[in-house]
């Protein structure tokens, strides 16, 4: 082990895999180190026996769940929208050969106590039971002017300059009530909370046109797909690409210590008596946490449940996503909804894993996450847990060191693959071109 690399990246997890598959690919010599014996750390999939041993303390699950082998139940779920980001990479990488992906059925948004579909389109707008008959005429309106938008022709801006005018004011100019705000603003332009209403419009609208067009991708009932057999497979695709790429990756690493010069810069990282040096180091604050500033800036709470049915008022979706915006729960955050079953082979048949996740703003995740755990129906098995989410406060240009924020509460991946492209910036000083032929990556048919 005692060679010198352009980077060593410490951890297994999605961000971690991601980041190192680009750079392998970019010719930069990159180890992998990893305390566990298996990919992908925070956010791995586990089998039913290891949920119990990390929720229930016991190896035995009931026998009536079905194979433990059937489940993979992912840490950290998030759908990935058809057109996004996290796309994008899969295509600029190449590697969505070492994957299958299916359309998620439904996409849905919880308003006045009920859960409704959320309509992404002028056309689908007039059809939704959502709104009166004149509120969808000026939803439609607004959806046909997102839709035209070009950033690039000002004949389509209709006057106003959206990188000042705020998302607000041009809501106004369609006036749209409060509920019709709500499910754009959460469910279609999937802002976490009310603070984009006096941001500049351009980022909602471009979010707008990405939720249309990732649900034109496929045609379904969402504009999200997912992985067959989850998210734990995405690790493990991004590591067999740097290895392809003369990465190198070591397991099993107990102990690892991260080493630095009297500057203050790390040198490189010292396991089982051998020492790797480095230009640059990368983690996840879960790896390099005890050795790097951070603050913490909230936590998440969150409900892992197994049922036999899908959740109710989703028109049976076997795979869905509901959005409980700020609003309509009297909090500061929204609350998100997430299911998969067997149709994605995340579950044996007849069964389905369904998450309720949210910023904590209480010391009490069960009483906090009920407006959503209420909304599953009867579970077969329940689980609450919470992690604290830290960002760091470290400078990497002083330091070389490198390190994500923790994983937030969305069921989508747009701001976490975000954070993985700041980071690949910052360690390259180049951006990922992300103009790829999106044909590339298909879903699977039933």
């Amino acid at each position: 082990m005692d060679k010198e690399y352009d980077v060593i990246v410490l951890g297994t997890g999605l961000k971690e895999c991601i980041l190192s598959g680009l750079l392998s690919v970019d010719g930069l010599k990159v180890l992998h180190m990893d305390r566990n014996d298996y990919y992908g750390g925070e956010s791995t999939s586990l089998n039913l026996i290891q949920l119990w041993k990390k929720f229930r303390n016991s190896d035995k699950p009931p026998a009536h769940l079905g194979s433990s082998r059937d489940y993979n139940v992912d840490m950290v779920p998030k759908f990935m929208m058809a057109n996004g980001t996290l796309v994008r990479v899969l295509i600029h990488a190449d590697i969505t050969k070492y994957l299958s992906f299916k359309a998620v059925d439904g996409s849905y948004v919880f308003n006045k106590g009920k859960v409704h579909k959320v309509p992404a389109t002028g056309m689908e707008a007039l059809k939704t039971p959502f709104m009166g008959i004149f509120e969808k005429l000026r939803v439609r309106k607004f959806f046909i002017y997102v839709h035209d938008y070009d950033e690039n022709d000002p004949r389509t801006h209709e006057g106003m300059d959206l990188t000042r005018v705020t998302t607000r004011k041009l809501i106004a100019k369609y006036g749209l009530g409060d509920n019709t705000i709500d499910f754009i603003g959460h469910a279609v332009a999937l802002h976490r909370d009310d603070r984009y209403l006096n941001e500049p419009a351009l980022d909602t609208v471009k979010r707008m046109k990405l939720y249309g067009e990732s649900f034109a991708r496929f045609l379904g009932g969402s504009p999200y797909i997912y992985p067959l057999y989850g998210l734990g497979e995405l690790p493990q695709a991004f590591a067999r690409l740097s290895a392809v790429y003369g990465g190198t990756y070591m397991l099993n690493k107990r102990e690892c210590k991260v080493e630095f010069n009297d500057e203050g810069q790390v040198i490189g990282v010292t396991s089982e008596g051998e020492t790797a040096k480095c230009k640059k180091l990368f983690a996840t604050l879960l790896g390099i946490c005890n050795i790097v500033q951070v603050r913490k800036i909230g936590k998440v709470a969150r409900a892992v449940c197994i049922m036999s049915h899908p959740i109710p008022n989703t028109n049976d979706s076997h795979s869905v996503q509901v959005i409980m915006p700020q609003k309509q729960l009297g909090r500061k955050s929204d609350m998100y909804l997430f299911c998969c079953s067997y149709t994605h082979k995340v579950a044996p048949k007849g069964k389905f894993i369904a998450f309720v996740s949210a910023e904590a703003e209480t010391d009490r995740p069960q009483t906090e996450l009920k407006p959503g755990v209420d909304l599953l129906g009867p579970v077969d098995e329940i689980f609450y847990d919470t992690y604290d989410r830290y960002e760091p406060i470290n400078e990497p240009s002083l330091d070389n060191c490198f390190i994500s924020t923790s994983y937030d509460a969305t069921t989508h991946f747009e701001s976490t693959v975000m954070d993985v492209l700041n980071m690949y910036t910052k360690i390259t000083g180049k951006v990922l071109d992300l103009s790829v032929d999106l044909s590339a990556a298909s879903a699977a048919e039933e």
